[in-house]
């Protein structure tokens, strides 16, 4: 599908240059004609005057003539070449519309085309895992009670990655047809943070996960899309960052906003890669080879999130290692 995709740009792309090349060398064989027309009209214009008027009896006349002929010679090249000027213009302009308009089509099918791979592998992935683990529990139910606990918590771990696939897909839409209404109601936000954190290190207890939030600070959101973004923001640092790396949360309030952060130590992201990670569906590296699993959604919908909540979501890179996404809620 990529390669055919890959072939049709560049067949559409040689035909666009093709057609352009055409249109520039039309324009020049037009001003090379109407110039020759008005040199030849100059030529006539002289050969007639130079009949009709005689020059050594009518001096002043002859000389008269003269000069208008020629200004009306060079006022139709200025005229010529100033149209040809403005319509190469128009049509430079034009060109590069159309062929920026290409590549940005080209990028939305290979974004649209990573993002139904990605998430046929997010679906296919916890579905086959839960389906092997509920045949096993029904295959061999003597097994000891660690092993079906084990079972069924590997199972819950991964019906919970579909609800939080399904719930970034399904609420982007809503938010992007505007078909989301928000509920914003007055909460107490560090207690929100508190229980998402809580809720990531009961289901990671193998990773180090520490926090430092300021009790007591209230702000106005709806708790859904809340809770969205802390858990798009905890999930993406936990994946990008390795078992032994520790992920910290912070929240503390000043006089002019209210700032959360999410701290991990794993490998940054590239100067030129930091403004491209909030759009949508994009991911870094190419699908076929990246490990780390995703569907590109994440980071975009917690702007659009922290856009709709009068905030500011931006990464930085960590002192140490690793990066610091922080977002600032105005007061």
């Amino acid at each position: 599908m990529e390669e055919r995709l890959k072939a049709r740009l560049k067949r559409t792309t040689v035909k666009f240059w093709i057609l352009l090349f055409y249109i520039v060398a039309a324009l020049v064989w037009w001003f090379i004609s109407l110039e020759r027309q008005s040199k030849e009209m100059y030529i006539y214009q002289l050969n007639h005057l130079n009949t009709t008027i005689d020059k050594e009896k009518d001096p002043v006349q002859y000389q008269a003539e003269l000069k208008k002929t020629k200004e009306d010679y060079h006022s139709n090249t200025i005229k010529y070449g100033g149209e040809g000027i403005v319509f190469l213009g128009l049509i430079i302009l034009g060109a590069t519309f159309v062929y920026r308009s290409m590549r940005q089509q080209k990028q939305i099918q290979e974004q649209q085309q990573n993002f139904m791979m990605a998430v046929t592998h997010e679906l296919k992935t916890p579905i086959a895992i839960a389906k092997l683990n509920l045949e096993t529990l029904l295959k061999h139910q003597k097994l000891d009670e660690q092993k079906q606990k084990k079972l069924i918590h590997a199972s819950l771990e991964e019906t919970k990655r579909l609800d939080f696939l399904t719930n970034n897909i399904l609420v982007s839409s809503q938010l992007e047809g505007k078909w989301y209404k928000m509920n914003k109601e007055e909460l107490d936000f560090s207690n929100l943070l508190q229980d998402r954190v809580f809720e990531f290190a009961q289901r990671f207890p193998e990773r180090n996960i520490s926090s430092n939030i300021e009790d007591g600070i209230d702000i106005e959101g709806d708790p859904l899309l809340l809770e969205i973004l802390v858990n798009n923001l905890l999930e993406n640092a936990l994946k990008y960052s390795e078992k032994d790396e520790a992920v910290k949360v912070t929240l503390n309030r000043n006089e002019q906003d209210i700032t959360m952060q999410v701290i991990d130590e794993g490998p940054g992201v590239a100067v030129e890669e930091r403004k491209k990670i909030f759009s949508k569906f994009y991911r870094i590296g190419n699908e076929a080879t990246r490990k780390k699993k995703g569907t590109g959604l994440g980071l975009y919908l917690c702007r659009k999130i922290a856009k709709d909540h009068n905030a500011d979501i931006l990464m930085t890179n960590n002192n140490l290692k690793g990066s610091i996404f922080a977002v600032r809620f105005f007061l």
